[in-house]
């Protein structure tokens, strides 16, 4: 088992910036990494980016590439804290974000969902 909390969602208006947290803990050996998704009212769900655990590797959905950065710091190599620091925010970003855990690559598989926290972005 796997848990995680999230943190750090709010209302911004354009332009602002906000820091999503989420904590990983458990049994996050058996794991890649972590990914951050977001769901917008009458959207699907969609990727946003995403960390191997050794933070050597990220990725970027286009519509978020250059205005946000995905981090983690370790614990004991357990837990794990995982950042997505959100710059020049859009009233597009706002949605509901979920982290989730990289499962596997090829192909991705994620198999632990956060609660979701809420981000709103006024223009």
């Amino acid at each position: 088992q796997v848990q995680l909390v999230e943190s750090g969602g709010g209302l911004v208006q354009a332009g602002d910036s906000l820091r999503l947290s989420c904590v990983a803990s458990g049994r996050t050996l058996s794991s890649v990494g972590m990914g951050w998704f977001r769901q917008a009212p009458g959207k699907e769900r969609e990727f946003v980016a995403a960390i191997s655990w050794s933070g050597d590797t990220t990725s970027y959905a286009i519509s978020v590439k250059g205005r946000f950065t995905i981090s983690r710091i370790s614990r004991d190599n357990t837990k794990y804290t995982v950042y997505l620091q959100m710059n020049s925010l859009k009233p597009e970003d706002t949605a509901v974000y979920y982290c989730a855990i990289l499962a596997r690559v090829s192909p991705p598989v994620y198999d632990y969902w956060g609660q979701g926290t809420q981000v709103t972005v006024s223009s």
